[in-house]
């Protein structure tokens, strides 16, 4: 084996192994992508720390940082005022106590889907699906697996508008928007919701069959909040905006705008509408929110802050994955692992898939590995595209899912958190968390691979 393969083999995997134990990828991620340069020949270690690593880090938070401060504000915003559960609350009413698993993914994915943050929404619909699989005699290790599936997959990637930074990272890459390829979205959707939805009722029939109820557990977050929250008509206004108004600005507004002004600025428009929407539709949100929402919220400037601060976590955490994979792809050894992702058999829609996926897997993000191979290949597969007549909203939407599958693996930080909040093992609720958000997302994608490569959008 090339000595430079190995390096880069040997760094991927102390980094999938090292990020299991619970180190931080913050750190992991420079250290081991320079390990990796000291086995690939005429690399130079300062110039790979200072240049690549730092530079790729740095532009990646210019590109998304605005997105996800303000989805991370936005979700706080809906959380501490009690909009968050209100909504849970109606749905599960709504759809009815025999309903238990399809009332807390259809909560969980009318909040995701409306911009609140998927770690937001474990937090605020965990107690509310606690109380009413209790009720309801429903096993407690399959609530993992529940809010996993409204959060963790076709809300997160696959739907067409969704403000999640998963399916708005392709955006300046390939000019598109997030309602990019919207037919293989929701057909993506479809997959995904449908056989998710299946595994889980066929879970609890089971479990019923067998005599097995709740369970005895000791709660870990299910404490009663009597503070008072706002109406369900009130709470949905803001993710409405979030949703609505995305979609006129990109498709009505500047279409018709005088953008001549951003020849100054070496930009395109193309480039830079699909974040520009977003950013503005929740900033919009998020000020219609406080003002809604002003008597619900104890101290708006404390919630507005913690907000702002706990978006800096996920970014640099994704940041320097996305710094470790550009280390990557300036070595001499990559153009041989390159040359092997490009010569795999069939459409270059297929190539593409499989080395997202493959890359969300070792780094343990969707994002992250997302943005990893749209740095190491996006123009690339651009190219491909335009010589094979494909549309860059179909890249978009087949990057998007892809990078929503091998993520879910059991170093995945936003797994171990959820199995945290529910109080649940690995060992008892993983099964279903495998199954809703890495095989059924897998068959999706390969769904959308097939109809894409037939030139549906």
């Amino acid at each position: 084996m090339d000595l430079g393969i190995f390096g880069i083999l040997l760094s991927l995997a102390l980094l999938m192994y090292l990020a299991y134990k619970g180190m931080s990828v913050i750190w992991l991620a420079p250290v081991l992508a320079l390990v990796a340069a000291l086995f690939s020949a005429g690399s130079h270690l300062m110039a790979s720390y200072t240049e690549v690593f730092m530079g790729s880090a740095a532009n990646y938070v210019k590109l998304y940082f605005p997105a996800f401060l303000l989805g991370a504000v936005f979700g706080k915003v809906m959380d501490v005022s009690g909009a968050a559960k209100s909504i849970a609350t109606v749905i599960t009413d709504k759809v009815g106590s025999k309903n238990s698993i399809l009332a807390v993914v259809l909560a969980v994915t009318v909040l995701t889907y409306g911009g609140v943050s998927m770690f937001v929404v474990v937090f605020a619909v965990y107690p509310i699906a606690a109380e009413i699989f209790r009720k309801n005699d429903v096993p407690k290790r399959l609530i993992p697996g529940t809010i996993a599936l409204g959060s963790f997959t076709f809300t997160m990637t696959a739907l067409p508008g969704s403000p999640q930074i998963q399916n708005t990272i392709a955006m300046p890459f390939f000019g598109t928007t997030a309602y990019a390829a919207p037919v293989l979205g929701v057909v993506a959707s479809l997959v995904m919701f449908g056989l998710g939805m299946i595994w889980l009722k066929r879970r609890e029939a089971t479990a019923r069959t067998n005599g097995e109820g709740y369970g005895m557990h000791v709660e870990t977050s299910t404490e009663e909040d009597d503070s008072e929250v706002p109406s369900a008509l009130l709470s949905f206004i803001p993710i409405i905006i979030v949703l609505v108004l995305n979609f006129l600005i990109v498709t009505f507004y500047y279409p018709n705008a005088d953008t001549s002004y951003l020849k100054d600025f070496g930009i395109e428009l193309q480039s830079v509408k699909g974040m520009w929407s977003l950013i503005l539709a929740l900033t919009t949100a998020i000020i219609v929110a406080l003002l809604l929402f002003r008597k619900y919220i104890p101290n708006i400037r404390e919630a507005v802050n913690e907000g702002s601060i706990s978006s800096i976590m996920p970014i640099m955490n994704t940041a320097a994955a996305v710094g470790f994979g550009n280390v990557i792809k300036s070595l001499t050894a990559f153009v041989l692992i390159k040359s092997m992702i490009l010569s795999i058999p069939g459409t270059p829609l297929l190539s593409f898939a499989l080395s997202t996926s493959l890359l969300a897997g070792i780094t343990g993000s969707a994002s992250g590995g997302l943005s990893i191979a749209l740095d190491a290949l996006g123009d690339v597969y651009i190219q491909q595209a335009h010589t094979l007549g494909i549309s860059l909203e179909t890249l978009h939407r087949i990057a998007s899912v892809a990078c929503g599958g091998l993520d879910s693996l059991p170093h995945n930080g936003a797994v171990i958190t959820l199995l945290g909040i529910c109080g649940m093992k690995h060992k008892d609720s993983y099964k279903d968390i495998f199954m809703c958000t890495l095989l059924f997302p897998m068959v999706a994608t390969i769904v959308v691979v097939i109809l894409g490569s037939y030139g549906i959008v």
